[in-house]
């Protein structure tokens, strides 16, 4: 199967619709699909469901879409660098689902794996535990039970990630931080689309080198990235 397409239009093409569910990798600006995003806002899809870790900034990542008012809802950990975010959500404009971050990360996780749920501490005894199935475990001290809540597996339309290098057949090596929630996010979609930098022959990669099998991806894309820095910090230059 040809996996390689020319831009991120063609890669997205037939599989976008109004109401789907996305998950889309990155931290911040660091590792996010920004050429497919920018995609999804040429090709007007809205009322769209994410599933990120935060929402990019005002004009950048994700928050281009809510510029646009082309999301209806984000499950997210993190709101703090997008002042739009904020507004929409303070508003009423925007449904909002917060996760403690490492529970998103395993929701995501857990529905690459086919896990429809699972318990963790996480959350117990705060407003994130409302409404959730509450189980004891003998997990404490001398075999003590101990109270956990029960986290759904995120099962999306669509993923959308970026990654470092891929071969032909959509094995996948991200760069350092720019890993985090790429990999979780690209197993727990339907469809699995991918932008790149660098597209390499098939066998030409490590096996042991490989972040992400390619029975995972679908289709890929290879473009120039701004890789903007979301808070530049410096040191004043030395004197020479």
């Amino acid at each position: 199967m040809k996996k390689v397409y020319p831009n991120a239009a063609a890669a997205l093409d037939g599989l976008l619709h109004d109401g789907m569910f996305i998950a889309a990798g990155g931290f911040g600006l660091c590792g996010i699909p920004e050429l497919l995003l920018d995609a999804i806002k040429e090709a007007g899809t809205k009322d769209l469901t994410f599933a990120s870790n935060n929402a990019g900034v005002d004009d950048f990542g994700i928050g281009i879409l809510l510029q646009t008012k082309q999301v209806k809802k984000m499950i997210s950990s993190y709101v703090g660098e997008n002042a739009e975010f904020m507004r929409q959500y303070l508003s009423g404009e925007l449904e909002l689902e917060f996760n403690p971050q490492g529970t998103l990360a395993e929701r995501m996780r857990a529905g690459g794996a086919g896990i429809p749920g699972f318990f963790t501490k996480t959350g117990v005894g705060t407003v994130i535990a409302e409404g959730k199935l509450e189980k004891q475990f003998p997990t404490g001290e001398n075999g003590a039970m101990e109270d956990y809540i029960m986290e759904e597996g995120i099962f999306a339309d669509l993923a959308i990630v970026k990654a470092w290098k891929a071969d032909e057949t959509g094995n996948l090596v991200f760069r350092k931080t720019a890993r985090n929630f790429n990999v979780p996010a690209a197993t727990c979609g339907k469809v699995c689309v991918v932008e790149v930098e660098e597209i390499v022959p098939t066998g030409s990669l490590d096996p042991d080198s490989i972040h992400l099998p390619g029975i995972y991806v679908h289709r890929i894309i290879k473009g120039e990235h701004e890789k903007r820095i979301e808070q530049r910090t410096v040191r004043p230059r030395e004197e020479a």
